[in-house]
């Protein structure tokens, strides 16, 4: 099983970027799906989350301003983020609760490096 995530770049200040994190693989339910960010010199935090079912929760930092959804058929979750800042610059890491008959495990993609700057 991996989750692959793309999307990344650079982007100028009120900008926008799309990424995505598809699961390949097989014998598996997805649960919850997220994206998290590590920024220089500080601790991986969450970014969005999103269920199984839709519900949504968003770090107050990008409410507003990102948007989380996921293709079940496509077992892809995306993250569009809109009027990026400098703050934004970090490495995006996507998240996957991936459930394996009655055990779950968790799952990271590679993470890729969103730059926003002028």
């Amino acid at each position: 099983v991996q989750l692959q995530a793309s999307g990344g770049g650079l982007v100028q200040p009120g900008g926008s970027l799309r990424l995505s994190c598809a699961a390949s693989g097989s014998g598996f339910s997805i649960n919850g799906m997220g994206w998290y960010r590590q920024a220089p010199g500080k601790q991986r935090e969450l970014v969005a989350g999103i269920a199984s079912g839709g519900w949504r929760n968003y770090a107050d930092s990008v409410k507003g301003r990102f948007l989380i959804s996921r293709d079940n058929a496509k077992n892809t979750v995306y993250l569009q983020m809109n009027n990026l800042q400098p703050e934004d610059t970090a490495v995006y890491y996507c998240n996957a609760d991936l459930g394996f008959g009655n055990r779950d495990y968790s799952y990271w993609g590679q993470g890729t490096l969103v730059t926003v700057s002028s």
